[in-house]
């Protein structure tokens, strides 16, 4: 009976020291798995088939890029928070439908994000240096109102920035509830109290003055559509959801429902 005490001991003990080992991992691991940041040189040049503008934005220990994609006459300002894959390069497809309905479109880097400087440390420091950003855009659209917009990891920050800031609309495409909500639907065996970053979207929404829209696909299987469905639970009577059926995580933005809908968001 003692050696099998002994033995069920020996395993727990086993299972608990591989248990501490999996929290240390993700604990250590999660910067680069919510932000696995593409790099490039200072020297790299954009290359783009539309009007756009360059900026180098100082935002304290960092120095921020982005780009600003010219409507021929805008009447507004889109702030775009990109997802946690790809670079201002890669996000540049979705210019077209933002400026034909009338709008510059500008989408930052993340720090450590394309040519973007630094790396992204922790939340707080990231939404000051986001809000930086976003003051040195917006000097040049006093008279124009902007549209926050997020898509997958940027509908967190998006959330945060609308709330402290006037804005005309906001929009998240594929949000989460917040990250440990979305770390218990995906690792339902970590405990939330490793998790650096809170990204609690449900926080901001009461908190942005202007309408908020959601869109999530029906089909996503990296943020679960439910997300959304809570959310809405903080809605306004002037916010929505679409759900769009037949629509995985990816490329909401090629959506025939999306594209319907957005138009009369904007316009």
């Amino acid at each position: 009976m003692r050696r099998l005490l002994k033995v069920f001991a020996w395993l727990a003990a086993i299972i608990v020291v591989l248990y501490g080992a999996i929290c240390i991992y993700f604990y250590s691991a999660q910067d680069g798995m919510l932000f696995p940041a593409t790099k490039f040189g200072s020297a790299h040049q954009y290359k783009f088939d539309v009007p756009f503008k360059e900026y180098k934005i100082n935002a304290g220990e960092d120095t921020l890029s982005g780009v600003l994609f010219k409507a021929d006459k805008p009447t507004g300002l889109i702030f775009y928070l990109h997802g946690n894959g790809g670079t201002v390069e890669d996000w540049s497809i979705i210019s077209p439908l933002y400026t034909m309905l009338g709008y510059d479109l500008f989408i930052i880097d993340y720090p450590g994000y394309g040519k973007s400087t630094g790396h992204i440390t922790n939340e707080a420091k990231l939404i000051t240096e986001l809000q930086a950003a976003y003051e040195t855009v917006k000097a040049g659209y006093t008279d124009k109102p902007t549209v926050f917009m997020g898509y997958s990891i940027g509908t967190g920050l998006a959330a945060q920035l609308a709330s402290k800031n006037e804005c005309k609309q906001l929009v998240l495409m594929a949000p989460y509830y917040s990250m440990p909500d979305l770390a218990k639907s995906l690792y339902p065996f970590l405990p939330s109290a490793i998790l650096k970053y809170r990204l609690e979207t449900y926080k901001y929404l009461p908190k942005v003055k202007a309408p908020v829209t959601i869109f999530h696909g029906l089909d996503d299987g990296l943020i679960y559509y439910g997300s959304s469905i809570k959310l809405k639970k903080h809605f306004k009577a002037t916010d929505r959801l679409f759900l769009l059926k037949n629509q995985g995580h990816n490329e909401i933005q090629r959506n025939p429902d999306f594209q319907k809908e957005i138009k009369k968001v904007l316009l």
